[in-house]
C-alpha cells in the first residue's frame, strides 16, 4: 500500500525559502510512479503545483510557481523535496504530497487534476507573511 509522508513547511517572511519533504513507501519501482505536490488554501480549490516522474526524467510545474520551486527526487531517502525560494503570501496553504501509478498519463496532466492521485499525505501548513 503506498505512503506518504510530509515533512517540513513552517513560516516564513516574503521573500524567503523553505523546504518540504514527502517520504514514499509501499512500491516496488518508483517509475512507475508519479508524485505532486498540491496546496489548497482556504476557500480554495486544490491544485497541483509541482509534480514529476518517479524516473525524475519529466517535471511539471504550476505556472504561478516556475522558476521559484523546484521539485527533485532522493533516490536514497526514498523522498520528493519541493524547494520553494522567493515565497509570497500568496503562497500560503496546506501543502499535500501524492502518489499514485501513471499508467501511461502524461506527468503534466496528472498535476492538473489532483482527483487522478489515491494516495495523500496529510499536509503541512506553509504560511508566508510579514
Amino acid at each position: 500500500q503506498l505512503h506518504a509522508v510530509e515533512s517540513g513547511g513552517g513560516s516564513v517572511q516574503p521573500g524567503g525559502s523553505l523546504s518540504l519533504s514527502c517520504l514514499v513507501s509501499g512500491f516496488t519501482v518508483l517509475d512507475y510512479y508519479a508524485i505532486g505536490w498540491f496546496r489548497q488554501a482556504p476557500g480554495k480549490e486544490r491544485e497541483g503545483v509541482a509534480c514529476i516522474s518517479g524516473n525524475g526524467r519529466t517535471a511539471h510545474y504550476a505556472d504561478s510557481v516556475s522558476g521559484r520551486f523546484t521539485i527533485a527526487i532522493d533516490n536514497d531517502k526514498n523522498t520528493v523535496d519541493l524547494q520553494m525560494n522567493s515565497l509570497q503570501p500568496e503562497d500560503t496553504a496546506v501543502y499535500y504530497c501524492a502518489v499514485d501509478l501513471m499508467l501511461g498519463a502524461a506527468v503534466q496532466d496528472m498535476c492538473n487534476t489532483p482527483g487522478d492521485f489515491t494516495s495523500w499525505g496529510q499536509g503541512t501548513q506553509v504560511t508566508v507573511s510579514s
